[in-house]
């Protein structure tokens, strides 16, 4: 089924009253604002930007080495940005999905998979040691057809998978129809135990919460303004005050990078959000939905969709939104037609839910690059460290990339700095306008496929054929 490209006055009357900012992060147990960094002071290791790779840099950096001074430099408040906003999938892949490591790493992917599991593993056992409450809930995933012709490409996935060790299962329309009822509903992947759901605000607060614990000094409010290596050391220029560091690691998202080198790498994407009022009891059964999984659909615009703890449903994606010149910034983040179409949407999804309100909607801009999946590096002789490219999928994904980040930086040699993976680089992407032209028309391209039965045209075949397009 196509979705409509033009939101009906129902549709954008669900969205009167809904607040313009992250359900996630409109919540009494936000924590109280770290202080501004106003004196000049030193550190063995910086860690810049206060996302989960920051926070998952600093803490596993204060792990291995308890006496290792770190400091954190965050621009406005920790989990503020991605990680307060994303839809809290907590995904094993590091490849952004099986089909995106098989097409770019097939050498490795079992590897990738067996590093990947073990990663949401550790990320578990590390809630508990802290005893973060953040409503992580090892869920499983669907991906969901939503035409006949998605139908065969997941069965065929099946086998694929268990190939590499997966544990996938494929439920029929009838099957499916009897879990969730949604009549655009015609087949089910499900991920029995690579997905997992978490309130990633709380995630974000519980982590910069154990980083304090262990001697992490974190100032907020203190965007880094600019990098000068002196030879034996790297000063981090702020506002108010410097911080002369041994070891400095960025971990800046879709922000603008403090190194030029990456700007030609990094693609800041907006992405939209809806949260819905709480269901009543009648809402959900009308819906079923009894195993509360985490969902996807098919299409190459998908929409991602989950219940939460206090009975609504998270619903997000499918416009993808890029602006002139890498452009960012918090004027950005609300798109009322985005909003209006995500809503109708939704409806056509859940039509026996038509009536039913949404409290919250949101964007924010996610990183990603022209593999989809996240790369490192070095710089200033090895003094500094990056991750960036997640795409969207980084909930767990940033913890092997901030371990991975780190032992660069030490110079480790691991199995993760072996990895074709971690020593390759996306290809670069052009200046403007060229930037803009290319994604006008690779958006363009995979809307006429999706409602083309998928079929692509010679725009997206030459993307597939250079290593660039998107199959996760």
């Amino acid at each position: 089924m196509p979705y409509s490209k033009v939101a009906s006055n129902a549709s954008i009357a669900s969205l009167r009253d809904a607040a313009p900012q992250s359900f996630w992060l409109d919540s009494k147990l936000a924590p109280a604002t770290a202080p501004t960094l106003t004196v000049d002071t030193s550190a063995e290791l910086v860690v810049v930007g206060g996302g989960y790779t920051g926070l998952w840099t600093a803490l596993q950096a204060k792990e291995a080495d308890p006496d290792r001074d770190v400091l954190l430099l965050e621009a406005g408040a920790c989990g503020g940005a991605a990680s307060g906003r994303n839809g809290g999938f907590v995904d094993a892949s590091l490849t952004h999905g099986f089909a995106n490591g098989l097409q770019r790493f097939p050498d490795e992917l079992r590897t990738l998979i067996r590093l990947g599991d073990e990663n949401l593993g550790g990320l578990e056992v590390t809630l508990k040691r802290y005893h973060i409450d953040a409503d992580f809930r090892r869920s499983g995933g669907f991906n969901v057809a939503t035409e006949p012709y998605q139908v065969e490409a997941l069965a065929a996935a099946v086998s694929e998978g268990v190939e590499y060790g997966q544990k996938l299962e494929f439920w029929d329309r009838d099957r499916m129809q009897a879990e969730i009822h949604s009549p655009v509903f015609e087949a089910g992947l499900l991920d029995v135990d690579g997905v997992a759901l978490v309130d990633p605000a709380r995630l974000a607060w519980g982590l910069r919460q154990a980083c304090l614990d262990l001697g992490v000094r974190i100032f907020e409010h203190t965007g880094v303004t600019g990098l000068v290596d002196d030879g034996s050391a790297v000063t981090l220029k702020t506002a108010h005050a410097s911080v002369r560091a041994r070891r400095v690691a960025l971990a800046t998202n879709a922000f603008p990078p403090l190194l030029r080198r990456l700007r030609s790498y990094v693609l800041p994407v907006y992405d939209y959000v809806l949260m819905t009022e709480p269901l009543t009891p009648a809402q959900w059964d009308s819906i079923g939905w009894a195993g509360r999984h985490g969902l996807s659909d098919s299409g190459n615009q998908f929409h991602y969709f989950r219940p939460t703890a206090d009975g609504r449903i998270l619903w997000g994606g499918y416009d993808a939104v890029y602006h002139w010149n890498n452009g960012v910034g918090p004027h950005l983040d609300q798109s009322p037609k985005t909003f209006g179409l995500l809503a109708e949407h939704f409806f056509e999804v859940f039509p026996q839910l038509t009536g039913l309100r949404f409290s919250h909607a949101w964007g924010g801009a996610i990183d990603t690059c022209t593999r989809f999946t996240a790369f490192w590096g070095l710089a200033n002789r090895g003094r500094v460290g990056y991750v960036l490219g997640f795409t969207g999928l980084g909930v767990a994904a940033t913890r092997f990339g901030a371990a991975t980040m780190l032992d660069l930086l030490d110079g480790a040699d691991t199995e993760r700095t072996r990895l074709e993976m971690v020593r390759s680089k996306p290809l670069p992407l052009p200046g403007e306008p060229l930037r803009s032209i290319g994604v006008g028309l690779t958006r363009w391209s995979l809307d006429r496929a999706d409602r083309a039965q998928g079929r692509r045209n010679p725009w997206l075949r030459t993307l597939d054929r250079f290593g660039l397009g998107f199959d996760s």
